[in-house]
């Protein structure tokens, strides 16, 4: 095997899967010894990710070994192979296919030349990035990059409303979600005629615990628009914290008490 193809078990998946996938494409192939197919199909993978020079890599799984990660990402039949980017799984496919099938799969892996160069831009100055991006949004205007990138831009420079329009069109893309989410909590905290601008004044600066218990508070008052301004402030709290932060498990515990 090459630095390209390698085998993970259950123990090393979160490391060489999915936190390698956030900086470079990651096909996993779930497999056995006794499969033909598979057997018929791992020199495809191969050659495939190998003719793309390091731009995607191949892990591979036998679920004799590790039945439990296969249970997890419900592999029912082999060989199956899940392609996975940013930290999640983005596309699969199941059983031997013809090369050209195989060839398609790995490409549309990888980055676009709008990708390619909106990402480019993030090395320049921010008035030149800002210029680039625009430029590639001519042509894709739903590119992630750039409008991350510009929307990152606008946030730093202090137009969180700005920020919220350019991420509109990719708002449900999770790699927007933070970045979304310190956008609205910076334009409610701008916002004067906001009742909860101190609070999200204090979560974007970090004092999340004050911050949840205002709001927790104002979502126990009852129904209205109040409560729902005040429940989408606290998810949004809970996106820059993270899933596994002990205020996240906390608050979302009050949180859901106090709406059911």
């Amino acid at each position: 095997m090459s630095d390209l193809v390698y085998d993970v078990t259950e123990a090393t998946f979160q490391a060489e899967v999915l936190e390698k996938s956030k900086t470079v494409p990651v096909l996993v192939d779930f497999w056995a010894d006794w499969c033909g197919p598979c057997h018929a199909l791992a020199p495809v993978l191969e050659r495939a990710v190998e003719r793309q020079g390091g731009e995607v890599v191949l892990a591979r799984v036998d679920v004799d070994q590790n039945q439990r990660l296969a249970a997890a990402f419900q592999v029912q039949g082999i060989p199956a192979v899940k392609a996975f980017a940013g930290g999640r799984l983005v596309d699969e496919f199941v059983g031997a296919q013809p090369a050209q099938v195989v060839e398609r799969f790995v490409e549309s892996l990888l980055p676009s030349e709008a990708d390619r160069a909106a990402a480019a831009a993030a090395e320049l100055d921010p008035a030149e990035a800002a210029a680039r991006w625009r430029e590639v949004l001519e042509q894709d205007p739903d590119n992630l990059p750039a409008r991350a990138g510009l929307a990152d831009l606008a946030l730093r420079e202090g137009r969180p409303a700005e920020a919220i329009e350019l991420l509109r069109p990719i708002e449900h893309d999770p790699e927007v979600a933070v970045l979304l989410a310190s956008a609205r909590l910076a334009a409610a905290a701008a916002d004067p005629a906001s009742r909860f601008a101190p609070a999200a004044a204090q979560a974007a600066d970090g004092q999340a615990d004050p911050a949840l218990a205002t709001l927790l508070a104002a979502v126990r008052e009852g129904p209205g628009e109040t409560r729902d301004q005040a429940r989408a402030l606290m998810l949004d709290v809970f996106r820059l914290l993270g899933d596994d932060h002990p205020l996240t498990i906390r608050y979302r515990r009050d949180l859901t008490r106090a709406l059911f």
